[in-house]
């Protein structure tokens, strides 16, 4: 296998709030598929956080 089969992933970066026009469609789909992870992985990490605020209530009634 070659070095040069595949092409390095490259990691997009986005920024808020920032200029789309530029972006092709593929890119904005990307971006999308992206940002819905992230947002998945946010809500998931509030949820634990909340579990976890609950139990130590409980512990200290």
């Amino acid at each position: 296998m070659s070095l040069f089969d595949e092409e390095p992933r490259r990691k997009i970066v986005h920024d808020i709030g920032q200029d789309l026009s530029l972006l092709s469609v593929a890119e904005l789909d990307e971006r999308i598929v992206q940002l819905r992870s992230e947002i998945k992985r946010l809500e998931e990490e509030r949820s634990r956080k909340g579990d976890s605020k609950v139990a130590a209530e409980a512990l200290f009634r």
